[in-house]
């Protein structure tokens, strides 16, 4: 006990800190809706109680406590159980899919290791989108995913039944090709797209779980820039335009347009006071020396 106090004396003066030797299982792969064992142990140079905790990080990064306070939190209740040197899982979902950390810790000493655990889930029916009628010379990209497949799955395009390589230079038959195929995104992309390019594609996506899924056929049309439909349609627009300032002036010409009525400004009366000269020359007459000027 004395030698106990000690070594807290000691851990708390220096500073020294014993971390614990945890040890876990290797990588795991696991198929979906089945159960799985992660196994953790540890030893430290220090006798103690140490607390065992559990946290789990997707594949997004978001880290979520699984076991804490020795009890599973309300998330995992029901599905897993803690026993001394390890966890279990009763069953897997495909969003279990990331890191498990187990960590331990006490009054002397911490210590963490962590197992990457893949659920593995076969690839559904992938989504992609392929345009129907592009113009030579334009930038055109072809997208693939599947959104189910775990591990993620990798692509591959076809075109007209036959698989593209992922490098076109590297094959006679395709160096007049000039596309870019990321297999790992699903993404085939023509930077300039020519009339050789036409065709029928559809993508397949595989993770080496379950047969290669393959999304849906659709031919795309390479076509020539209609230049003579283009000026057609500028010349048929001008001569639109022509034909309705024609009409405006004709019409106004004969008179079928309304005139603009002019409204003539309203007189206005001007009073002049009279002067101090109009006086009444005595005989009851008065004389107006000057006058009312409307």
């Amino acid at each position: 006990m004395l030698t106990f106090v000690l070594v807290c004396l000691s851990v708390s003066v220096t500073g020294l800190y014993a971390a614990f030797d945890v040890t876990v299982s290797p990588a795991v792969k696991v198929k979906e809706n089945e159960g799985v064992d992660l196994k953790c142990s540890y030893t430290a140079d220090f006798g103690s109680s140490p607390r065992v905790e559990w946290k789990f990080k997707d594949l997004k990064g978001s880290q979520t406590l699984i076991f804490f306070d020795n009890k599973p939190t309300a998330k995992y209740e029901g599905r897993i159980t803690v026993y001394d040197g390890g966890l279990r899982f009763n069953k897997l979902t495909r969003a279990d899919t990331g890191d498990y950390d187990c960590e331990v810790s006490g009054l002397v000493g911490y210590g963490e290791n962590s197992i990457k655990v893949t659920v593995l889930v076969p690839p559904s029916k992938p989504i992609s989108r392929i345009p129907t009628s592009v113009t030579t010379g334009s930038n055109v990209r072809l997208t693939c995913y599947d959104v189910d497949g775990s591990p993620p799955s990798t692509y591959k395009w076809y075109k007209e039944g036959t698989p593209l390589p992922e490098d076109p230079s590297k094959f006679p038959s395709f160096k007049n090709l000039t596309y870019k195929m990321n297999v790992f995104n699903g993404n085939l992309e023509f930077p300039s797209v020519s009339k050789l390019d036409t065709g029928s594609y559809f993508c397949e996506a595989s993770n080496g779980e379950g047969a290669p899924q393959r999304g849906d056929a659709v031919r795309m049309e390479v076509q020539d820039l209609n230049v003579g439909g283009i000026v057609a349609g500028v010349i048929v627009a001008l001569l639109a335009v022509g034909l309705l300032l024609f009409g405006l002036w004709f019409a106004k010409k004969k008179g079928y347009l309304p005139k603009k009525t002019v409204s003539k400004p309203k007189q206005q009366a001007v009073y002049t006071q009279p002067r101090t000269d109009d006086i009444d020359d005595g005989d009851g007459e008065f004389r107006q020396k000057s006058s009312f000027v409307v």
